[in-house]
């Protein structure tokens, strides 16, 4: 199984270029697709574990005869020891895919073998960032005047609150300390091996702040993979460097799934 988890505002199309290419190198898996819709900044959790739980179930496309669909857990995943255990690659696109695969973790309760892929993620929790991700999905000059003030205002309570009652509470800081959790997904642990895609380029997520994430992680034991490109946008390192991107991603899945069936 691949698992999709879109950055925030992209839809089907926009993840064609990847779709296709992993219809190609895995013809045999299922893919899922995690959309990551626009509300995220203005509504609670319980509205997007239903949404997350919606995508799981009812987002399907076709690509050229390979078919791509969104399938329940409860059917991708074995019921049973007895059958072989399922293998699931997931790819994570950016905070917005992080935000949904982290909610995703929260709501499974059951254990599988797997690798992640972090690409263009994540991303510091201070104000820039979160402005930079607003100004990225909000196109509109007007409705960005509106909607700034309003982040800006959110953001600076829940920073009061995180150092007055000594809890984090701003969304990107508390996503960037969840993503070190080796449990992230319930089919990933300390060994699994996760991969690290970004860029120098990237004017949204900055390679520094990636480079930091990557090596805490491997300070706690896990394995860790890197790939620094030098002039892809965010979320593209697939457009720029194509045979680079997909050779990082099958050397680590190859690691993985060699890994799996040793044990």
């Amino acid at each position: 199984v691949v698992l999709i988890f879109g950055w925030l505002g992209a839809n089907p199309r926009h993840l064609r270029n990847h779709t296709s290419a992993y219809a190609k190198l895995y013809s045999k898996a299922s893919q899922i697709i995690v959309q990551c819709n626009r509300n995220l900044f203005w509504t609670t959790s319980t509205p997007h574990s239903n949404c997350l739980l919606l995508s799981c179930g009812l987002t399907s496309e076709s690509h050229g005869g390979s078919s791509l669909s969104s399938t329940p857990s409860k059917h991708f995943l074995p019921s049973s020891s007895a059958q072989r255990p399922a293998r699931i690659l997931t790819h994570v696109f950016s905070n917005g895919g992080s935000l949904q695969m982290t909610l995703l973790g929260h709501m499974l309760q059951r254990k599988y073998g797997s690798t992640p892929i972090l690409d263009s993620c994540p991303a510091a929790g201070d104000l820039k960032s979160i402005k930079l991700a607003v100004r990225t999905v909000i196109r509109d000059p007007i409705a960005r005047r509106i909607v700034l003030p309003i982040v800006h205002t959110i953001h600076s309570i829940r920073f009061g609150l995180s150092s007055l009652f000594g809890k984090q509470m701003i969304m990107l800081e508390n996503l960037r300390i969840e993503m070190w959790n080796p449990r992230i997904l319930p089919w990933i642990g300390l060994h699994t091996p996760r991969l690290y895609l970004f860029s120098r380029k990237d004017n949204l997520v900055s390679c520094q702040e990636v480079t930091r994430h990557a090596e805490t992680a491997k300070e706690r034991g896990m394995d860790v993979y890197c790939e620094l490109f030098e002039e892809s946008a965010h979320v593209a390192h697939l457009l720029a460097e194509p045979e680079r991107h997909w050779s990082s991603v099958q050397e680590v899945w190859a690691v993985a799934t060699k890994e799996k069936s040793e044990h």
